[in-house]
C-alpha cells in the first residue's frame, strides 16, 4: 500500500509539471513537493461525497497559494474532477483550469486563490461558519476545514490577522498545512525573513507540528493529531522540497532550487523527459493517470461514498427527530430570508445615516438568525452596536452569539466574511470607516470575482468627518468603490452593488436591497453626521425611497424643469436647499434627483434613465468626493461641483462652509451654469 500511494504523488508530480510545461507557464516547483501530503489528506482525511460535491456537511480545502493550481487540478484529475483535456489547456482561454484556480464548488474548488494570504483567511471565515451553524444545530454537522499556504502566504501581513482570530477564538475545526520548502519565486527564504513561524503560531493560540511531508507516515500521525485537538486550530509545517523528483537530462537529482519555483522545469537545470521517467511516467503521455493509481482512486471515491452515505444516514436520523430545526437549517442553507419588514423600522427625524442602519441592525438581530455582524474595532462609531446590543461576540467555546470582534484588521476581516459566505448557511456583515475601505480592497475584489453578498457597511462617508482630518476623510473612496460598479463579473453582471442613501428612508431601503441581494457583494456608505429627511412626494418617504431599488430617482419632480440637480448621500438636502433659493431668487424650476447607486440606475431601461435625467435639460452634480462620481450622469454640458483635494482637520459645519457645500454655493453654481449654457 505505502509503495501505491507514493506511486500516487508521483502522479500528482507528472502532471503537474506536464501542464506547466504544456502550457509554458506556471509554477511547477511547488506542486512536487506539496503532492505527498495533497495525496495522503484527500484519500485518507477528506470527507466529501463524489456523487455530491456540494453537499454542505463535507469538509472543505481552501489553496492559499493559489500559484499552485496544478497541484490541485491534478489532484482533482485523479478524483475525476477533471478531464485529461482539461488539464492539457491548463492556462488556456475558456479553459476550466486556470492559472489560479477560480471557485468551482461542483469541481472541488472551494475558493479563488491567488493573492497570497486571502485563501487560508477565507477558510478561517469558513471554519467560523460552521462553529456558528453547530452551536445552532448540533455538533453531528461537525466538519473540518482545511487549509493550505506556502512561505509568501505566511509573509503577507494577512496571515497575521487570520492566525489571531482563529487562536483567540480556538478554531480546532481549522487546520493548515504549511508548505515549508525554503524557497520563495525570486529569492530563498532566508534572504528575506528570519522569524521562528512555529513559535509565532502558538504564541497566537495554535498547536504546530513540524514533519518531514515526503514521510507518509508522519503525515498521517500529524492529520490524526489535528483532527483529534479540541481546543486549538492546528498548524503542520511540513518541510517539503522544491521541485521534488526532479532530475538533470544524466539522471542526476536536481531539486531545491529556487529556479524551479515559477517556470517549466525544462527551462531549468532539470530535464522534463527525464523527470517524467523517474516519476514513472509515460513520456509519449504525460497527462495519462498511472493505470494503478487510477484503481486505487476508483477504489477511494467508492469508500467515500460510503463514508458519506454513513454520515448522511445521521443527519436524515436527525433532520426526522427535529423537524423544525431541519426546516430553519435548510432554510438557512438554501438563503432564505425570513419575512422582513423595513417599514417598520421607525427612525427619528435628521438621523445620520449609521444611526438609521443601526435601527435597522437592530431589528436584523432579532429577525434573522444566520447573520455574523463584525466590526474593526468601531463597533461603537460604525453604529453596529445596534446588532451586538441585541447578540453577544462569538468566544471560543461559545459561538451562540453572531459578533464577530475583528480588532483592527480590516482586510482580515473582510477575507473572514468571504470565507463565511463560500462556507454557506451564514450571512457575513463587515464595518468599519470609509476610509478604511482602502485597506479592504483586495478581499473587496475577491468578493467581487466570486460572486459572494458579502454586505460592507462604512460609516463616516465624507470629509464631515470633521476634526479627525485628513487621514480619516474619505475623498476618493467613492470614485475607488464606483469602478467595481462598471466592471461585470464572469456572470456578465456589474460585480458589486454601491450605496450611498441619502435620509433614513433610503437606508432602510438599502438595507432591504442588501439583504435581498444574493448576487453579488453590497456597499453602504453611511454618514456619521444627521441629515434632514428629504421631502416626500406621497404619504409615505419609505415607499418614495423604494425607488432607491432602480439606483436612481426624482425627489422633487417638476415639468419643464429649468435644470436637473443631482446628487447621492448627504448632498441631496443640500440641493433641496439649493433649489429653494434658485426658485426665490431667480424663478428657476429645479428638479431634484438622488442617485444612491449609478450602477443600478444604469441597468434601467433608456426610457426610464432619461425621465429622471432628462438629456435636453442642464445637469448639475453636488457630491463629496472627486467630480468624477457624478461626471458621467450630468453629461457633457454638465457641471459637478465636488473635491479635487484633501481634507481638513475642523468642525464638520465649518468644512461644509469652506468647500461651498451649502445651498447658497449650490445657487451660485447652477446661475453660473445657465448663464453659459444660455450664451451656448
Amino acid at each position: 500500500m505505502s509503495n501505491i500511494n507514493l506511486r500516487a504523488a508521483d502522479n500528482i508530480r507528472a502532471l503537474a509539471i506536464a501542464m506547466v510545461e504544456q502550457a509554458n507557464s506556471g509554477h511547477p516547483g511547488g506542486p512536487m513537493g506539496g503532492a505527498d501530503f495533497i495525496h495522503i489528506l484527500y484519500s485518507e482525511f477528506l470527507n466529501f461525497d463524489p456523487s455530491d460535491k456540494s453537499w454542505p456537511f463535507r469538509d472543505r480545502f481552501f489553496m492559499d497559494a493559489g500559484h499552485l493550481s496544478s497541484l490541485l487540478y491534478a489532484q482533482y484529475y485523479l478524483l475525476g474532477n477533471y478531464a485529461k483535456e482539461d488539464l492539457r489547456n491548463f492556462r488556456q482561454w475558456g479553459s476550466v483550469t486556470p492559472g489560479h484556480p477560480e471557485v468551482d464548488v461542483l469541481r472541488g474548488i472551494e475558493n479563488t486563490s491567488g493573492p497570497l494570504g486571502q485563501g487560508h483567511t477565507m477558510g478561517v471565515g469558513a471554519a467560523i461558519a460552521a462553529k456558528f451553524l453547530a452551536a445552532r444545530f448540533g455538533n453531528w454537522m461537525d466538519h473540518k476545514i482545511y487549509g493550505f499556504i506556502s512561505d509568501g502566504g505566511v509573509q503577507e501581513e494577512i496571515s497575521q490577522g487570520a492566525g489571531r482570530i482563529a487562536g483567540h477564538l480556538g478554531l480546532n475545526n481549522f487546520i493548515m498545512f504549511y508548505d515549508s520548502n525554503d524557497v520563495q519565486l525570486s529569492t530563498m527564504t532566508d534572504e528575506v525573513t528570519s522569524e521562528d513561524t512555529a513559535k509565532k503560531y502558538e504564541a497566537w493560540g495554535w498547536k504546530v507540528l513540524t514533519i518531514d511531508a515526503h514521510n507518509h507516515d508522519a503525515i498521517r500521525k500529524a492529520l490524526t493529531i489535528a483532527n483529534q485537538e479540541q481546543e486549538k486550530p492546528t498548524l503542520i509545517i511540513g518541510k517539503t522540497i522544491m521541485g521534488k523528483g526532479c532530475v538533470t537530462e544524466t539522471g542526476t537529482i536536481w531539486e531545491g532550487h529556487c529556479e524551479l519555483h515559477g517556470q517549466p522545469i525544462g527551462h531549468t537545470g532539470a530535464d522534463f523527459n527525464a523527470t517524467l521517467r523517474n516519476l514513472g511516467a509515460n513520456t509519449e503521455d504525460p497527462f495519462a493517470k498511472y493505470e494503478d493509481v487510477a484503481a486505487f482512486y476508483d477504489t477511494i471515491l467508492n469508500n467515500k461514498k460510503v463514508q458519506a452515505a454513513s454520515k448522511k444516514a445521521i443527519i436524515a436520523n436527525w433532520k426526522s427527530e427535529n423537524p423544525e430545526l431541519s426546516n430553519k437549517l435548510d432554510g438557512f442553507l438554501s438563503g432564505k430570508l425570513p419575512e422582513l419588514d423595513f417599514e417598520s423600522v421607525i427612525n427619528k427625524p435628521g438621523l445620520a445615516t449609521r444611526a438609521a442602519s443601526a435601527n435597522i441592525l437592530g431589528y436584523l438581530a432579532q429577525n434573522v438568525e444566520n447573520m455574523i455582524v463584525s466590526s474593526a474595532d468601531l463597533s461603537n462609531s460604525d453604529k453596529t452596536d445596534g446588532f451586538l446590543s441585541k447578540t453577544h461576540a462569538l468566544k471560543k467555546n461559545d459561538f451562540s452569539g453572531a459578533f464577530l470582534q475583528a480588532g483592527v484588521a480590516e482586510l482580515t476581516m473582510a477575507s473572514i466574511a468571504n470565507g463565511i459566505a463560500l462556507h454557506g448557511g451564514v450571512i457575513p456583515v463587515v464595518a468599519t470607516f470609509f476610509v478604511f475601505s482602502d485597506y479592504m480592497k483586495p478581499a473587496i475584489r475577491l468578493s467581487a470575482i466570486q460572486e459572494l453578498p458579502v454586505k460592507y457597511v462604512w460609516t463616516h462617508d465624507a470629509f464631515r468627518v470633521g476634526e479627525d482630518g485628513p487621514t480619516h476623510q474619505p475623498i476618493e473612496q467613492e470614485a475607488q468603490i464606483r469602478l467595481l460598479e462598471k466592471l461585470k463579473n464572469h456572470s456578465g453582471n456589474p460585480c458589486f452593488i454601491a450605496l450611498r442613501p441619502a435620509d433614513s428612508a433610503e437606508t432602510n431601503t438599502a438595507w432591504k436591497l442588501a439583504m435581498e441581494n444574493t448576487k453579488v457583494p453590497t456597499g453602504l456608505i453611511l454618514s456619521r453626521q444627521g441629515i434632514k429627511d428629504l421631502p416626500s412626494s406621497s404619504n409615505s418617504r419609505y415607499t418614495d425611497a423604494l425607488e432607491l431599488s432602480k439606483g436612481g430617482y426624482s425627489i422633487i419632480d417638476i415639468e419643464n424643469p429649468d435644470v436637473v440637480l443631482i446628487a447621492n448621500g448627504s448632498e441631496v438636502a443640500t440641493l433641496i436647499e439649493g433649489a429653494k433659493l434658485l426658485e426665490e431668487r431667480e424663478g428657476i424650476k429645479s428638479k431634484v434627483v438622488s442617485v444612491p447607486s449609478e450602477g443600478l440606475f444604469r441597468l434601467q431601461s433608456k426610457e426610464y434613465q432619461e425621465s429622471i435625467i432628462p438629456t435636453d435639460v442642464s445637469a448639475f452634480g453636488l457630491t463629496a468626493g472627486l467630480p468624477i462620481n457624478l461626471e458621467g450622469l450630468v453629461g457633457a454640458n454638465g457641471k459637478v461641483f465636488g473635491l479635487d483635494h484633501f481634507g481638513y482637520s475642523a468642525p464638520a459645519t465649518v468644512l461644509d462652509e469652506k468647500f461651498g457645500f451649502t445651498g447658497e454655493n449650490v445657487f451660485k453654481q447652477v446661475v453660473e451654469l445657465l448663464k453659459v449654457e444660455k450664451i451656448k
